[in-house]
């Protein structure tokens, strides 16, 4: 009976693990394609900004202020745009056409309503390990299969060294003489023997239930290692992707004001084409890199929500200390 309790208990764990995981995967996948959805709104501007450079460079090409030189590199921005445009387009409509496939959704009228909140998260991984480790679907499952070794082990050796009772009682009668009946009883005790000598098949069989509880005991040492490794892995990298996030948005900051002087000086005709591309060529990386920043760190929230088998809005809630939206 506790046998089969056992495997009731490791079979609802299973089953809730797989759902988390399920869970973290399509909300990273979710996200993901909110990420996109930005990076194509970031596109379209680029994609704006080069069509009225073009238009600019156009006239004042007509009206003979800039050479044929300077029209041609407008155009090939103007084309380069269009182009990054159309395959992040591409990108997203059939990474959006998988995810609701995995979901069982079809149609191309729906659309993710969502944002990313980039949280700070600052928490101490060994009071995470003492609070959240022995939690754990996988730490759970090893203990339980050690409970169900420790049992095999108690059984086979009830069975193979427990003395065993015979009792057989006999009653006869005689049909000529009702009082000659008789009633014999005996009791007969056994003891194994095989069990107790090295090397004979009862003996190895009560070893290797002993073997099979150490190895088992083995690896959940190696889970616990694998579980502790990965856990103070995620805090640390949270801790110093942080930084990355910060360095990335002040890298926006500039790259977007350097573009703001740098339009200036070609629409007085002081800046040349190609510095007024090159300018907004480092304005849209530095937004694509802040986004790629900050989704990489949610989906480290994610992945030490996931290896401590808590939500992971549960893990921000928690230990959050400030948020920003993309």
């Amino acid at each position: 009976m506790q046998n089969i309790k056992l495997a009731h208990q490791g079979n609802i764990l299973k089953y809730g693990d797989a759902r988390n995981q399920l869970s973290i995967q399509i909300t990273k996948l979710f996200f993901s394609l909110v990420a996109e959805k930005n990076n194509l709104l970031l596109l379209e501007e680029i994609f704006n900004l080069a069509q009225r450079q073009y238009t600019r460079s156009e006239v004042s090409f007509r009206n003979g202020l800039v050479g044929e030189l300077s029209l041609i590199q407008s155009r090939l921005a103007l084309e380069n745009a269009r182009y990054n445009l159309s395959a992040a387009k591409t990108t997203h409509k059939n990474n959006m056409s998988d995810f609701l496939a995995m979901l069982g959704l079809s149609g191309d009228d729906i659309i993710l309503l969502g944002e990313v909140k980039i949280v700070k998260i600052e928490a101490d991984a060994e009071s995470l390990l003492n609070e959240y480790l022995p939690k754990r679907p996988d730490i759970i499952r090893a203990n339980q299969e050690i409970e169900r070794l420790s049992l095999a082990r108690k059984q086979t050796t009830l069975q193979a060294k427990a003395p065993s009772i015979n009792l057989s009682v006999e009653w006869s009668s005689s049909k000529f003489d009702p009082f000659s009946d008789t009633l014999s009883a005996t009791a007969r005790l056994s003891i194994p023997i095989d069990p107790f000598i090295p090397g004979t098949s009862k003996d190895q069989a009560v070893s290797r239930a002993s073997d099979s509880i150490e190895k088992a005991k083995l690896d959940l040492a190696s889970v616990e290692n694998s579980a502790k490794t990965q856990i103070r892995s995620l805090c640390s990298l949270l801790r110093n992707s942080w930084d990355s996030i910060l360095i990335a948005r002040q890298s926006l900051t500039a790259s977007q004001r350097s573009y703001q002087l740098t339009e200036q000086g070609f629409n007085n005709g002081t800046v040349e084409s190609l510095t007024l591309q090159d300018s907004r060529n480092n304005m849209a990386n530095a937004r694509q890199r802040l986004l790629q920043t900050e989704l990489l760190y949610f989906n480290m929230i994610l992945d030490l929500s996931s290896a401590l088998n808590i939500d992971w809005k549960n893990l921000i809630q928690s230990f959050g200390v400030s948020s920003e939206k993309i």
